[in-house]
């Protein structure tokens, strides 16, 4: 009787386990399923614009150029998300990507369109609010708050290489070999420094960006970034490959090591025609 018993209560306990093991297993699947669905809303908005405008100019080109890219990764990033977190990692893409057609739009005399929800580590990144012009390494380069035929290369703000990249117009795409190598080259403390020392609006000195200084965890607590800080604390999600999830500031967690998908951010041009209605 007694083994019989012991035999019940084992079954029963084992039962237990099992159910809640399921029932684990169906939230975490519905969690996926519910992250995958909200990026994919993302995603397909930015697809409309991608195919429905044309740039006129050197700036709205090369915006739109840069939310093809991050349409196409977006896309790769979201067939492969097998997580949560994952998932909202290509929604972050996505978003980054409608910051590139409110650009693009800005550069061509159109409405921008409505808000979009802010990206991880852009408001700590600050923004350029003034006309600069620094010589670096034999050649001028030039930060404005605005677009123009000198500075046709928009940045939406961010992190890159877990340094800052203030919201603005560039004469040329200063951060991006940081965003394929994974890291800054010696000259980037000077560039920095020299150009944006003393700008209202961009909170960091150049000793904070040699330190690779960053503020994402204090945009999380704040609800700065990707869904009040879902990517843990302000880690770098700039421009993935396409097709992979590279890593940025992952760590090797659950994105894998080498920032960016060692090197690569995916990409392609495209045309379009116009913005419709801003279905956003």
């Amino acid at each position: 009787m007694e083994l019989l018993l012991i035999a019940a209560v084992l079954a029963a306990v084992v039962f237990l386990v099992m159910k809640s093991q399921n029932k684990d297993k169906a939230s975490s699947a519905n969690q996926l399923d519910d992250a995958k669905a909200d990026a994919r809303q993302s995603i397909e908005r930015l697809g409309g614009q991608v195919f429905n405008l044309t740039g006129t100019d050197d700036a709205s080109k090369q915006a739109l150029a840069d939310a093809s890219e991050r349409y196409t990764a977006a896309g790769s990033q979201i067939e492969q998300a097998t997580t949560p977190v994952q998932a909202r990692l290509a929604k972050q893409t996505a978003l980054e990507g409608l910051y590139y057609i409110r650009a693009a739009r800005t550069a061509m005399g159109m409405d921008p369109g409505p808000e979009v929800p802010s990206i991880d580590g852009q408001k700590s990144a600050g923004a350029v609010t003034e006309d600069r012009e620094i010589e670096f390494e034999g050649r001028q380069v030039s930060a404005s708050p605005n677009p123009s035929a000198r500075t046709p290369n928009y940045y939406p703000g961010g992190r890159v290489a877990g340094r800052p990249v203030p919201a603005g117009w560039y004469s040329e795409p200063w951060w991006k070999p940081a965003l394929v190598a994974g890291a800054w080259g010696v000259g980037s403390m000077f560039l920095f420094s020299a150009m944006f020392s003393g700008m209202a609006g961009v909170p960091y000195d150049a000793n904070e960006f040699a330190d690779g200084y960053e503020a994402g965890l204090e945009d999380g607590m704040a609800g700065d970034g990707a869904e009040g800080g879902d990517f843990g604390g302000g880690e770098d999600y700039t421009a993935m490959d396409g097709g992979d999830f590279g890593g940025g500031d992952f760590g090797g967690g659950d994105f894998g090591g080498g920032d960016f998908g060692g090197g690569d951010f995916g990409g392609g041009d495209f045309g379009g025609g116009d913005f419709g209605d801003f279905g956003f």
